[in-house]
């Protein structure tokens, strides 16, 4: 892991704590992977939020998580 990817993994933890992250290097498979901590609830669900997050990149995780934060906050979670 570079130093640009630790310091994008600590700000990732920091503004989204709900959330662990690893990197796998599986081929054929995204790279970087957030997990929630806590199972979403059903209508959640049914709006496009996940419990497993994967991107080929740290910075595709980045915007997906953000969406996935906008999704939850139409919902008033």
């Amino acid at each position: 892991m570079t130093d640009y990817e630790q310091r994008l993994i600590d700000v990732l933890v920091s503004t989204h704590p709900g959330w662990r992250y690893e990197q796998r290097d599986l081929p054929g498979l995204p790279r970087w992977w957030a997990i929630r901590y806590d199972p979403l609830r059903p209508d959640q669900r049914e709006a496009g939020a996940r419990d497993v997050l994967g991107r080929t990149s740290l910075r595709r995780l980045v915007r997906a998580l953000a969406r996935h934060d906008e999704i939850l906050h139409n919902l008033r979670y």
